[in-house]
């Protein structure tokens, strides 16, 4: 039974990370220039 349970919770875990890396493949990631601006931007807010 223990077996079983463990199988099943593994063979979830496996099938939950590739539909997760499956739907972040389609994200795009904002590029490192901006990721600073935008750093700067919302560090010079907190300042005023």
């Amino acid at each position: 039974m223990a077996f079983w349970l463990i199988l099943l919770i593994v063979f979830g875990v496996v099938i939950g990370n590739l539909m997760l890396l499956k739907h972040t493949a389609k994200m795009k990631m904002p590029s490192l220039k901006q990721r600073h601006s935008e750093h700067d931007d919302d560090s010079s807010k907190k300042h005023d």
